[in-house]
């Protein structure tokens, strides 16, 4: 973020920003970037190195075609209008082959933690929804990356739909995908939820940015705003196609945090968050604001009602 900043020659600086750490969860031992034992299995492939000074940047005009027409031609395919899947197995092993962590995170699988055997998702989300309870009452921006966009997502639509975020960025995510949507869409209906749509977090008050690199495979279906609907305030997906700049040892990874976090684009967006005049004051009493005529519509109907 930092070297975004100072490359688009803004001059705020950080603020202090919490990590909603959730790998230990997963993994025994985290990766290390210390470790310069290339076999030790803490050994970091991929550490953060800054922008090569010369990167091509290519025209891709025909690949968001094709991959647009692929998009819409794969949900058409595997789902239905419910949003249930066809072809589920096909799914499954491509979540399996590729996306362990998240195959973990959709399954039955106990683990102990100190309030006895929990599924893993419900551990991950809770280390989200923790920090976000602590910072509830300050101005929010959620930064998200891969998978992690799919754990901020959840929280906000499921554990905490009263906490308002400002501002809620995805990076390189797979919300897109058929099988991500199937899953999302099947927690709905367990809670009771009876559109099978797709929406924006109900807490989202001002902006959703999503990032993606068109070269990005974890970020395929990258256009989010054919996907997802807008929530009460108004607010769906603004897509971003974007270069993400990552490489080391000369080998580009255009899926890579590090890449996404320092685009211009979303320098742009970071600088306009910790820049912006508006007041936490005057949030809170719009937000009132919209609570109280919404109470009164809601009135309203009753009274037509009873009245008919």
């Amino acid at each position: 973020m930092i070297e975004g900043l100072k490359t688009g020659h803004y001059s705020t600086g950080i603020p202090e920003f919490e990590l909603s750490y959730w790998s230990d969860i997963l993994y025994g031992r985290p990766l290390n970037p210390d470790e310069f034992d290339r076999d030790s299995p803490c050994f970091i492939e991929e550490k953060y190195v800054k922008a090569p000074e010369y990167f091509p940047v290519e025209s891709f005009d025909s690949r968001k075609k094709i991959v647009s027409y692929l998009g819409r031609q794969m949900n058409r395919i595997l789902l239905n209008d419910d949003l249930t899947l066809n072809y589920s197995f096909i799914s499954d092993a491509i979540i399996s082959r590729y996306f362990r962590d998240l195959e973990e995170y959709y399954s039955e699988t106990l683990v102990e933690s100190a309030e006895g055997k929990r599924r893993i998702n419900e551990l991950i989300r809770e280390r989200l929804r923790d920090k976000l309870e602590e910072h509830r009452n300050d101005n929010i921006m959620l930064i998200s990356h891969s998978m992690g966009s799919i754990i901020a997502f959840d929280v906000l639509t499921f554990l905490v739909p009263d906490i308002r975020i400002k501002t809620f960025v995805t990076m390189g995510s797979p919300l897109g995908l058929p099988v991500v949507m199937s899953k999302i869409a099947a927690e709905n209906k367990l809670k009771g939820f009876a559109d099978c749509k797709m929406h924006t977090p109900p807490g989202i008050i001002k902006n959703w940015y999503n990032f993606s690199d068109i070269l990005d495979k974890v970020a395929f279906n990258y256009k989010l705003s054919d996907d997802f609907c807008e929530n009460d305030y108004g607010i769906k997906p603004i897509d971003f196609v974007v270069i993400n700049n990552y490489e080391i040892y000369g080998i580009r990874n255009p899926h890579k945090s590090y890449g996404y976090l320092r685009t211009p684009e979303f320098a742009y967006v970071l600088n306009s968050f910790l820049t912006s005049k508006e007041s936490w004051s005057k949030q809170k009493l719009k937000w009132k604001f919209i609570k109280s005529m919404e109470s009164l519509k809601s009135r309203i109907n009753r009274l037509a009602s009873l009245r008919s």
